[in-house]
């Protein structure tokens, strides 16, 4: 694959990516309107399913780079999450925000772990 192609590639699927993250979270946080950031939580669990099973896959570099890299990677938020927990803890609300950060590591590695498992029986 020559070197424009997978740029090429790496921008549209990223672009796809952002826009799958901004659908499901918008959907999410539509249906549970309380404080608490559900919608980022969706998005990096099922992410971390994807890339699981994209890594139990063992896909080539380039196919790893443009499912993983480029579209889990723009689909996933480290960044959201971090700040929609900060933001908790701004407004005094401790146990949502040490939940938000529990949950979302013990899921977030469960659904990894799943993935691969998913994955390597394909």
């Amino acid at each position: 694959m020559t070197s424009a192609l997978l740029w090429t590639g790496v921008v549209l699927l990223g672009g796809v990516g952002a826009v799958c993250r901004f659908v499901v979270d918008k959907a999410v946080s539509a249906r549970h309107t309380r404080g608490f950031p559900f919608g980022t939580l969706v998005v990096n669990l099922s992410g971390a399913v994807m890339l699981g099973f994209l890594g139990g896959l063992a896909l080539n570099p380039h196919a790893a780079l443009l499912a993983g890299t480029a579209f889990v990677g723009s689909y996933t938020t480290f960044s959201t999450w971090m700040l929609e927990t900060q933001r908790l803890g701004e407004e005094r609300q401790v146990w949502p925000a040490v939940g938000n950060i529990v949950v979302s590591v013990a899921l977030g590695l469960a659904a990894a772990w799943f993935g691969v498992w998913l994955g390597t029986r394909i």
